[in-house]
């Protein structure tokens, strides 16, 4: 085998190496989703959930990807630990009975080498509807704390509570829930 075809080899097994599908996972501390929605029209409440766990796959030359999320529903954090039991009874979450809303993934979009969006099912109270999260900010680059490559984003949607059979005092508490997840990984 001569220089050049030993080049030449070299160089495709190093794109096709560099093209590979990346794993990341979630890292839960920084990875709190929140939802808010229109409080009788007084205010705008905010929630957020404190356990998340999951994986992001990307494969960048490709354009594609995978995100898989779990959220635990019984973290619920409302700020008010009566209001957190209040809206994990059977009424809203009914996190005895579901106690895991999820995102899965079938499509991630990207612009160039950012992800843009991402399409799948959420899935609460054993309900799965499509969901397409807007991606506001993406960014892959070394964390420098961890020294692995990391990837961070915050993605939004809008959702109908009464998609998910939560819409006990509709229309005082506006039907209508914005989600706003913010996510950071880690590549395994």
């Amino acid at each position: 085998m001569n220089k050049l075809t030993a080049l030449a080899i070299a160089t495709l097994f190093s794109s096709a190496a560099f093209a590979a599908p990346e794993t990341y996972v979630i890292e839960p501390s920084h990875t709190l989703p929140r939802f808010e929605y229109s409080h009788f029209g007084y205010s705008i409440q905010l929630s957020r959930f404190d356990k998340t766990s999951g994986t992001i796959t990307l494969d960048r030359a490709k354009k594609t990807g995978s995100v898989d999320v779990t959220i635990d529903a019984k973290s619920v954090n409302t700020g008010v630990a009566l209001f957190n039991e209040h809206i994990q009874a059977a009424d809203f979450f009914d996190t005895e009975m579901f106690p895991t809303i999820t995102f899965k993934s079938s499509k991630v979009k990207f612009d160039g080498d950012k992800v843009v969006a991402v399409e799948g099912e959420l899935s609460i109270k054993d309900i799965s509807k499509p969901v397409t999260l807007t991606v506001v900010s993406f960014l892959c680059m070394p964390h420098p704390m961890v020294k692995k490559e990391a990837c961070g984003a915050t993605a939004t949607a809008k959702v109908k509570r009464s998609d998910f059979n939560m819409a006990k005092h509709t229309p005082y508490v506006d039907d209508e829930v914005t989600l706003t997840i913010p996510v950071e990984a880690i590549k395994q």
